[in-house]
């Protein structure tokens, strides 16, 4: 599969570049962001994926988390793809911010005139690593995901459904809880239709409950200002609870004053990159 370079940026002596792809899941063209530390110059390394909240493109995240640093000291690859189909001229996709155009949520549509482009999940779990393992110098066994908020939903739910693919998995303020919010039941419900059922494959508190084992060592902040925590919108306490029925260890902290922001994200991002050095060098 071809890929068009669209940028490249010498940073932290590695290289933030850009590309653009046709993508056969989502059939778009689509970009991703992706650092190539200084270590992919002489050997294969792990490779972190980031996905992205409501609104944003590939580049919120590398523009605005000042992740380089501790990528190219840890010498890890990291990703950051958009976060839906786009221009695919379906009537409705770019009428509100929260669905649709950069609002993917990372499902795979079952529902008209969706489920044709909007294949985030799948997109994510097999064809962009694939694409990412073809071209450059990976370790495709040393695999981790994170986010923030929509994308730290989507890093949890696609560590609980496909356990030992991603060695470590953290979220920043992720919706943990999309059945039981507004966010999601837009979502899930436009996508995937109206039965409730069917949402639950795509709902971390949810999928948690049925995992099959505890290797999974899970890290998640949250901004105790947060106006989407206050909102009702991220619902942590339920994921949390379920981890401590199932026993699956999960790090919660609640950060005192910080928002929702990327200047939240900026802050805490050092912590996260250590989070999965330590399971992706092991």
């Amino acid at each position: 599969m071809a890929l068009k370079q669209v940028s490249s940026n010498k940073c932290f002596e590695g290289f933030q570049k850009v590309f653009e792809h046709d993508s056969a899941e989502l059939k778009c063209k689509m970009k991703f962001g992706i650092y190539l530390p200084p270590k992919a110059e002489t050997g294969k390394c792990p490779v972190l994926y980031w996905l992205s909240g409501l609104t944003c493109t590939e580049q919120n995240f590398i523009t605005k988390s000042g992740f380089h640093q501790a990528a190219a000291e840890h010498g890890l690859i990291v990703v950051a793809p958009d976060t839906s189909p786009r221009g695919c001229n379906i009537e409705g996709e770019d009428e509100s911010w929260d669905f649709g155009t950069g609002a993917g949520f990372y499902v795979d549509a079952t529902e008209d005139p969706w489920k044709t482009n909007y294949r985030m999940y799948s997109y994510i779990k097999d064809e962009l690593p694939k694409l990412i393992n073809a071209n450059f110098p990976t370790d495709p066994e040393r695999m981790s995901i994170f986010g923030h908020s929509m994308g730290g939903h989507g890093a949890l739910i696609l560590a609980l459904k496909n356990p030992g693919k991603y060695k470590s998995v953290s979220a920043f303020a992720p919706i943990c809880n999309p059945m039981q919010c507004q966010w999601g039941k837009k979502a899930l419900g436009g996508y995937l239709g109206s039965d409730v059922s069917k949402w639950e494959a795509y709902d971390a508190t949810q999928l948690v409950k049925s995992y099959p084992d505890s290797h999974l060592d899970i890290l998640i902040d949250q901004g105790k200002d947060d106006q989407f925590l206050s909102a009702g919108q991220l619902l942590p306490d339920n994921f949390i609870a379920a981890c401590t029925e199932q026993k699956i260890p999960v790090v919660f902290r609640l950060q005192q004053g910080y928002d929702h922001s990327y200047f939240f994200i900026a802050t805490f991002i050092n912590d996260h990159i250590k989070h999965h050095a330590k399971y992706l060098n092991a």
